[in-house]
């Protein structure tokens, strides 16, 4: 059965590579029918917080991609991480190290000075130390020969052995090292595939030689391109938001979200635009680009808007009806209603709120500069005009609503705008709403009086 995972370090916030990380590896489980896991890997005791951990999973869960059990702590594992430390010990895979800092310092520093790369020499594989002594314990790596590492997506990647020097797979205070806890973790947790980003691939042949020397089966590896910045360089806060949760914060949905870092390094055809399900029916590691995919705020925008006109109004409705104040039904007039009216002229959450809370409030100032250009002293008498009109109308609807303008424009010989203008800023504070018949419509006939009544008390005076 396919079994992969997602591992974050919860020192920071989820961003935008590890959510599209995250993503893959979820989608691939999801193809095949598999199960995908959580792994909090927070052995690094300093920097690792409760909160950052919650914030991973709030991300995740706002994002749709569920987990299969209850997410695993890789710190509470650390007893099954020093066992793996002790048989490799015992098998002589591993030996304790003191050197100290000063010594090593001193080898790296000749070794750059001769133009070598800097490496571990292996002194104490000969040297050991004092029982007593604090120590590591290194990892005790071949000297000759290749390890291959059988990518999924970048293709075989080979890499001698006599590059790869004996990493510390235990620290000095006992606690293990990130290579050494991941082997044994996603070898007792039954993962079959490691999806991770490519910045882990020089890690990779570290963790095959620690599977070998453990007699653990060895996953398949997938190394997903790193995201780069329309720039070319890699993706940082100067690009942009990076945490998944400011996009929830900036208004973007969950579904455009998902959409938009499944089209960042994988492709199916020509095609841009997908759902959840198709998603998951089409997904597999074998088209995904071997190179950095760019990020686009632009296309991001373009694929949010097509998921807002696309959506359920009631859903939409539900979303921002906490940031109105309002309920998201039962709302008057109906919030969903409000919706359908403004997914046309909105782009995210946040426009589509601040386009609504005007059917919720009426307006306490008025936009100055719209006033002085469609509030002059002769279309005062058309605006009283229409308000005579709508007290007597029988019929309050889009259609009526656009005839009663209509007609007192045409006995002024005026354009329309000349009166839905001043209306629309009567009724809202300001020069913006969808179309002046259906926002009338939609405010219904008493609240919109109510408002021009009060409008023409304040600004007509100024006149």
């Amino acid at each position: 059965m396919i079994r992969t995972r997602f591992a974050p370090s919860p020192t920071g916030m989820l961003h935008i590579g590890g959510a599209r990380t995250a993503l893959f590896s979820w989608l691939y489980a999801r193809h095949h029918g598999g199960e995908f896991v959580l792994r909090i890997e927070d052995t690094d005791r300093e920097r690792s917080t409760d909160e950052a951990t919650a914030v991973i999973l709030d991300g995740m869960r706002w994002l749709g991609l569920d987990w299969d059990g209850e997410p695993v702590f890789q710190r509470q594992r650390e007893p099954q991480h020093k066992a793996a430390v002790e048989r490799l010990l015992q098998a002589g895979k591993a030996y304790r190290c003191n050197c100290s800092r000063e010594r090593l310092t001193a080898l790296r520093e000749s070794q750059r000075a001769a133009g070598k790369k800097p490496m571990y020499d292996g002194h104490c594989r000969n040297h050991p130390p004092a029982e007593d002594a604090e120590c590591v314990v290194r990892f005790r790596s071949p000297d000759d020969g290749e390890t291959w590492v059988r990518d999924l997506v970048l293709g075989d990647v080979c890499f001698a052995n006599s590059e790869l020097d004996d990493l510390i797979i235990m620290r000095s205070d006992g606690s293990p090292t990130y290579n050494l806890a991941v082997v044994v973790d996603d070898a007792d947790m039954g993962i079959s595939h490691v999806v991770r980003g490519a910045d882990h691939l020089n890690n990779t042949p570290r963790q095959i030689q620690l599977y070998q020397a453990l007699g653990l089966p060895v996953p398949a590896f997938a190394h997903i391109p790193l995201i780069h910045g329309p720039d070319g360089a890699k993706m940082s806060k100067r690009h942009g938001a990076v945490a998944i949760t400011d996009y929830r914060e900036a208004g973007y949905l969950p579904q455009a979200m998902i959409n938009y870092l499944a089209r960042l390094g994988w492709s199916h055809g020509d095609q841009e635009i997908f759902s959840r399900r198709e998603l998951i029916e089409l997904f597999d590691l074998a088209d995904v680009g071997k190179t950095a995919a760019r990020f686009d705020q632009q296309k991001l925008d373009w694929l949010n808007s097509h998921h807002l006109r696309n959506s359920d109004p009631a859903d939409l409705a539900a979303l921002i009806a906490p940031s109105l104040g309002v309920e998201a039904a039962g709302s008057t007039p109906p919030l969903a209603e409000v919706v359908g009216l403004l997914t046309e002229r909105s782009s995210n959450l946040v426009q589509l709120a601040d386009g609504a809370r005007m059917f919720y409030r009426r307006p306490v100032e008025y936009q100055e500069k719209a006033v002085k250009k469609h509030c002059k002293a002769a279309i005062w008498p058309l605006v009283h005009a229409f308000v005579d009109a709508a007290e007597e109308a029988v019929q309050w609807d889009a259609p009526a609503i656009h005839a009663m303008i209509d007609t007192i424009c045409q006995q002024a010989e005026v354009k329309m705008g000349k009166l839905a203008q001043p209306i629309r800023i009567l009724v809202s504070g300001g020069p913006v709403s969808p179309p002046i018949d259906s926002t009338l419509a939609l405010l219904g006939r008493d609240e919109t009086l109510a408002r021009l009544k009060a409008g023409l008390a304040r600004l007509e005076v100024q006149e």
